[in-house]
């Protein structure tokens, strides 16, 4: 699912990323959920950042990566993993939730909407490498 939602991540990349979350169990959460079969069909990884885009408080719940298997969408999959998320948060003593989406995803634009994200600033970033 990490490779649905993010088809361009090598396998090191995510290895790195999960090594990090077992270093740092206490800013870093997995969500899943599971079928009845036991098979997964969603999952969210959220995370405690000092500071996010348009929140004024810290530390800041942040939804890392949300993806929820095609077949399984429109059925609340979503919004029960982004209400633990959100459980997660304040349990952690934050007071703002944050998350990102790509410009062009606009699904995951209608999905905040509907779950009572507000839309900030639209910012692109820019990177060079210095030698």
């Amino acid at each position: 699912m990490r490779r649905a939602l993010w088809p361009h991540a090598a396998l090191s990349e995510c290895r790195k990323d999960w090594a990090l979350f077992r270093r740092r169990p206490s800013r870093f959460v997995i969500f899943v959920s599971e079928r009845r079969n036991g098979q997964l069909q969603g999952f969210l990884e959220a995370s405690l950042r000092d500071t996010a885009e348009n929140c004024d408080t810290s530390p800041v719940g942040y939804i890392e990566g949300w993806y929820v298997d095609p077949d399984a969408r429109r059925r609340g999959v979503g919004r029960e993993l982004v209400k633990a998320a959100e459980r997660w948060a304040r349990s952690k003593g934050c007071k703002e939730m944050a998350s990102d989406a790509e410009v062009d995803n606009n699904l995951s634009h209608a999905v905040h909407r509907a779950l009572k994200y507000i839309e900030g600033h639209t910012c692109i970033h820019f990177h060079k490498t210095l030698r």
